[in-house]
């Protein structure tokens, strides 16, 4: 692999937030056994899978990682809940820089349609939705997998329930929201109320009222963000047959995303 390709991957500034974070390697009991396998170059390999949907046992040999390795530390690593709190620390130094949006925040959800031949598991056949928060501005906050059936309002709450402390440049971390724009597939009288009890203005289309076209360029901020999430292509197809799995590469992809817009950011 050339390191020009590994640097796109994984940007050194990237690597540097996300390597405090690796868990430490554990040798085998038995002992024995070829040396370990760098963290980076495992980490490197599988942002590969992530944006290019290569199959893990199409995984080039130039990575230096075998395809059982790779996959193993990434299930490892998804254990140890690597992927969610590397996308938190993106989010905090963007929050710190000032970056982070937080007067208003929309939610949509994105319908990913499952590989193939998962017909053994009826929930995985029918698909998956990807559920996102995002900050006014169309960063992904908080991202969520459910079943292809499950309706898009139900994810509402646990969305903003999930909404990290985010650093801000002064003074201290920031949760709740100001407003939260959706459509009107969010409508509902129970999130109006639930939403001002917590002090929060609802921002939502009244069916047969207001079409989603109301909400003007925020309708626009929340349609890009799943457009950029499915830009890996990993997620565009549900491969893996494990919720959590495929949970694991959406945090990816939104940390990446959040890192993008850090990388356009002076220090």
């Amino acid at each position: 692999m050339s390191s020009d390709l590994a640097l796109r991957l994984v940007p050194d500034e990237l690597w540097e937030l996300a390597e405090p974070l690796i868990p430490d390697f554990t040798p085998r009991r038995q002992g024995g056994g070829t040396a370990a396998v760098a963290d980076r170059a495992v980490f490197t390999a599988i942002v590969y899978v992530l944006t290019s949907r290569c199959a893990w046992r199409h995984l080039p040999a130039e990575f230096g990682v075998s395809v059982p390795t790779a996959h193993r530390r990434f299930t490892a690593w998804t254990r140890a809940g690597l992927w969610p709190r590397l996308h938190r620390t993106v989010l905090d130094e963007l929050g710190a820089r000032g970056q982070v949006d937080r007067a208003s925040v929309i939610v949509d959800a994105v319908a990913v349609r499952a590989k193939k031949g998962h017909a053994d598991r009826p929930q995985s056949s029918r698909g998956s939705k990807l559920h996102v928060l995002s900050d006014a501005a169309g960063l992904p906050l908080v991202v969520a997998v459910s079943a292809a059936n499950v309706h898009d309002s139900q994810a509402l709450k646990p969305l903003l329930m999930a909404s990290p402390a985010i650093r801000s440049r002064r003074g201290p971390r920031r949760r709740r929201p100001v407003k939260v724009r959706a459509d009107k597939a969010y409508h509902s009288a129970e999130h109006q109320a639930w939403l001002r009890r917590r002090g929060i203005v609802p921002r939502i289309a009244r069916p047969g009222i207001e079409s989603g076209e109301r909400l003007g360029r925020h309708r626009r901020m929340i349609e890009r963000t799943p457009a950029w999430l499915l830009g890996y292509r990993r997620l565009t197809i549900r491969y893996e047959r494990h919720g959590h799995l495929f949970n694991a590469f959406s945090f990816l992809a939104a940390a990446i995303t959040c890192y993008k817009k850090l990388a356009e950011q002076p220090t």
